[in-house]
């Protein structure tokens, strides 16, 4: 759906066929279902998603920018009708719309019914409905905000004319009016510093990162949040907006920081108690995939977990399905591995596919990462590992489950962490829509679960990353609101229970 521009006289974008009435589903962020025609009177977006998709949640920002413009004229209303298994529960629907902060009434299209009665093709698809209940058209792919406000607008000001706008406003019983407040909110990723004594926390949700003792847990430091924001400064002044992975510096001083929906990357100086950008602008690249330079002026895609080797630090830059690296010696950033095609092919660096990598790890000879999409842990060379991208476990964009094996036959379903354990060579994996941790053998293949799943009490719910440290995995576990310990010689787990809170809720 493109706006027309004619030369003379605006064109109506009013439609002529009316938009099908929804079938008997599960409704979120409202008190009761949504029929078409209480709609009339409202311009209504209807967005095709599915929650793990990074282009999908690429398109929320712009969603909500519209919602605030046309506060009274615009109802959106959330499809999803989701590619994973995991993503088609309801419950995980609504820790979703929690996390990404969604006040809009959310449809759950698990059979794909409503995707087919408007023949979507893609994720994700937004299909514009006018005030008359008659649909406008639809488009594919994020980036929307401009086009959609030049239509919503027309259409406001061609039935606002006729009389056929209906301002009244809609009220929605929001799935964040039952949910208590906790210390931490859906934190993302972990680091653990043996050598400093430090455990850091994304706590992603509360847009900042939480500084604790590795024995004690007390808390040392909170830098950033709660509200989000992009700005330096001293710890309390500075604002991240949904952080993810993080990286310390080899002398322990620095503490860089995926800013994932800030599109950057931070430098928290842990003496100096500052934080500075070094890399992206703050705004998501129009630009795609992306093209390297000086770190601050150069846009980024979604930044999503970062890994130090060496003088480099290496970037899952999930957005724009590519890993990239950034010379912290002359401050450049630029694309590493993956075309930005999305995809799973292997081979040299520059042409290999990925899809939507959002955890790393590395040994030293490879990088390893998992490939969210492609359900795929894989690995991608350093100059010892030849310069290559290959595949450990995964194979295809629709190839997923929870099956433990060697080589093709295993099976995981979109994993956001690895981490690699030197003591005895294994790769941990945080298989989030499994709810599991699993061990791969990077040179057998072999994948097996070491805890997690379904169950009466589960211990995990959608880990989103981890880390491993002196004998002992620990692991955001993320929609359970809490960081998980876990024994690596015996498997005993225990929760962290952080200390000298005050401040923190």
């Amino acid at each position: 759906m493109e706006p027309r521009k004619p030369a003379t006289s605006p064109e109506s974008y009013a439609g002529t066929h009316p938009a099908p009435e929804f079938p008997a589903l599960d409704w979120l962020n409202t008190d009761r279902p949504l029929r078409m025609d209480d709609l009339r009177g409202k311009v209504v977006v209807l967005d095709f998603w599915t929650y793990g998709c990074i282009n999908c949640q690429h398109v929320i920002p712009d969603l909500k920018r519209l919602e605030e413009k046309y506060a009274r004229e615009l109802v959106v209303i959330g499809v999803h009708s989701a590619k994973f298994e995991h993503e088609g529960d309801t419950d995980n629907i609504r820790r979703i719309i929690l996390r990404y902060e969604l006040e809009h009434p959310v449809v759950n299209d698990k059979d794909f019914a409503v995707w087919r009665t408007y023949g979507v093709q893609a994720w994700p698809t937004l299909v514009v409905v006018d005030p008359a209940g008659n649909i406008v058209g639809q488009r594919s792919g994020e980036g929307i905000y401009e086009t959609f406000d030049e239509v919503i607008g027309s259409l406001v000001a061609e039935f606002d004319a006729r009389g056929q706008i209906d301002r009244t406003p809609l009220a929605f019983k929001l799935e964040k009016e039952m949910v208590p407040e906790t210390v931490l909110s859906f934190p993302g990723k972990v680091l653990a510093d043996a050598q400093g004594g430090r455990l850091f926390v994304a706590d992603s949700n509360h847009n900042r990162i939480v500084i604790a003792d590795l024995e004690t847990y007390r808390v040392l430091r909170v830098v950033g949040g709660p509200e989000s924001g992009f700005a330096d400064g001293d710890f309390a002044s500075a604002r991240f907006f949904r952080p993810q992975g993080m990286a310390l510096r080899t002398d322990g001083a620095v503490l860089y920081v995926a800013d994932t929906e800030n599109h950057a990357i931070r430098a928290v100086d842990l003496g100096g108690e500052t934080v500075e950008t070094v890399a992206g602008t703050g705004r998501q690249t129009r630009t795609y995939p992306g093209i390297g330079g000086p770190g601050t002026a150069v846009a980024l895609n979604s930044p999503w977990d970062l890994e130090m080797v060496g003088g480099y630090l290496y970037v899952a830059m999930a957005g724009s399905h590519q890993l990239w690296r950034m010379d912290l010696a002359s401050g450049v950033i630029e694309p590493w591995a993956g075309s930005g095609r999305e995809g799973i092919s292997g081979g040299p660096l520059a042409s290999a596919t990925l899809a939507q990598p959002s955890g790393l790890t590395a040994d030293g000879e490879w990088v390893y990462f998992a490939d969210s999409e492609a359900s795929a842990i894989r690995a991608a060379g350093l100059e010892a590992g030849g310069g290559k991208v290959r595949r450990i476990v995964g194979t295809g964009l629709f190839d997923f489950g929870d099956v433990d094996g060697v080589g093709d036959w295993a099976r995981l379903q979109h994993p956001l962490g690895v981490g690699y354990n030197p003591g005895d060579g294994l790769l941990y994996v945080a298989d989030t829509y499994n709810s599991k941790i699993k061990a791969v053998d990077p040179e057998t293949r072999e994948a097996r679960t070491l805890l997690g799943g379904d169950g009466a009490d589960p211990l995990l719910y959608e880990p989103g990353g981890l880390d491993v440290a002196g004998g002992r995995l620990y692991v955001a576990d993320t929609n359970n609101h809490a960081v998980r310990v876990v024994e690596l010689d015996t498997l005993e787990t225990s929760t962290v229970t952080l200390q000298d809170v005050e401040g923190l809720l």
